[in-house]
């Protein structure tokens, strides 16, 4: 923190005490219907699946209605993920409001939430195996959404150097290649990521973002219901599990596997994909 050119007020402990608040109490967010998603999952048969190289990125698709896997192979190595409506780019997923919602890391029965103006969900959590790690003593945890990715930009302005092969990079080619559209139309739609199996948190003293080794092996995986049709690109960040550095040409790093399964049909019952907000847009402005 910067030196503070005033001295603190003689209530200042008493300022401090006051108590939080949670900004976005979430006890009216409507429930995922996990009983039913268990059920459809176990008629479920692998359906595709997709090899992300270690330090690269590589495009997914998941209709609705359909699982998703992300499973670390060969050693430990953490993932930049991106999600998108697949029929609308513009529709996208939106870490700020997931993380206003849930909280700073996600996990089993948690949501993905997309972008404004639709802000409805487009993925749940269904299963975590590294569930058990909670939040360590360093106020640590995994599968954040408060970090952004590892981009250029930030690499030029900090070291002056030009890494290409950081998450934002990864993730604008694989865009570019599977949609077939340019890197310069591509690079807009990346957004900020879930940090799949990334361990981070904020520093008590300066409020910094750390992260440290991530606690995944190999067989470890996150999976995810497809509320909506979803293209997803995965980064197999160049910082291997993040233990030092997140941009790098020496950090260990592995492959990492997506995998798609499709429930039997009649497998959902009557679920529907959900629908865009309700919201009317007036903004208050009388029509």
């Amino acid at each position: 923190m910067t030196d503070m050119p005033f001295p603190p007020p003689a209530d200042a402990d008493d300022r401090r005490a006051i108590k939080p608040v949670i900004c976005y109490p979430n006890e009216t967010l409507p429930e995922a219907p996990m009983a039913l998603y268990k059920a459809a999952r176990e008629t479920a048969t692998k359906v595709d699946e997709v090899l992300i190289p270690a330090r690269d990125a590589r495009c997914f698709e998941v209709p609705a209605g359909q699982f998703f896997r992300i499973s670390s192979v060969e050693g430990p190595q953490v993932g930049d993920l991106n999600l998108w409506n697949s029929k609308n780019l513009n529709e996208r997923f939106f870490s700020g409001k997931t993380r206003a919602l849930h909280g700073t890391h996600i996990s089993t029965g948690e949501r993905m939430w997309t972008s404004l103006p639709s802000l409805r969900p487009m993925a749940t959590i269904v299963e975590d195996t590294l569930g058990w790690y909670g939040i360590d003593a360093y106020g640590g945890s995994v599968h954040d959404v408060i970090g952004t990715r590892c981009d250029p930009y930030t690499g030029n302005l900090l070291a002056g150097d030009h890494y290409h092969y950081c998450c934002h990079s990864n993730l604008t080619r694989a865009l570019a290649a599977h949609t077939g559209i340019s890197l310069r139309e591509a690079e807009p739609y990346v957004h900020d990521v879930l940090n799949v199996f990334m361990c981070t948190g904020f520093t008590r003293d300066t409020g910094q973002y750390f992260m440290k080794a991530s606690p995944v092996r190999p067989g470890d995986y996150l999976e995810f219901f497809a509320e909506i049709d979803l293209l997803g690109a995965l980064s197999a960040c160049p910082g291997g599990d993040c233990s030092s550095e997140h941009s790098s040409d020496t950090a260990a790093c592995y492959p990492m596997l997506v995998e798609v399964f499709a429930p039997e049909e009649g497998a959902l019952g009557d679920w529907k994909s959900p629908a865009v907000n309700g919201y009317d847009r007036s903004h208050g402005v009388p029509r």
